[in-house]
């Protein structure tokens, strides 16, 4: 959900059509894809124009699962793991940007709609690119 919102948000900041446009889930050669493979378009896309990464905000909607964790393998006594960070990480390399470009923050539906009854995630993403020096 983060990858495909964050390839939307720096799609529409270059005016260009939207991932299913570019990745039509009626071809087969984009069915299963890694999410990865529309990352590296978004990038290219933006390269190919002259630009890069300004700030890239990302807003996750779930009830779960939990961006912090208590329970996984590298979680910490009294510190749990963070989901986010390793997220950052991961979108700030395939974006080719330092991690202090990209935020990720996570908050819940206060169990209202799809998304509170754990049915759905919701992801908003602004994204602000900067013309290459």
């Amino acid at each position: 959900v983060v990858y495909h919102s964050v390839v939307d948000a720096i799609f529409g900041a270059l005016t260009l059509p939207d991932i299913g446009q570019f990745f039509p889930d009626t071809d087969p050669r984009w069915k299963g894809a890694p999410s990865d493979v529309f990352m590296e378009e978004a990038w290219r896309q933006m390269d190919a124009r002259g630009y890069r990464v300004g700030n890239v905000d990302v807003t996750i909607i779930a009830q779960a699962p939990r961006m912090m964790d208590k329970k996984h393998p590298l979680a910490e006594p009294g510190k749990p793991y963070d989901h986010k960070l390793a997220m950052v990480d991961n979108v700030a390399a395939l974006l080719g940007c330092p991690t202090g470009r990209v935020n990720i923050k996570a908050r819940t539906h206060e169990n209202v709609d799809a998304v509170g009854e754990k049915r759905a995630v919701s992801c908003h993403v602004v994204a602000v690119l900067e013309r290459k020096p």
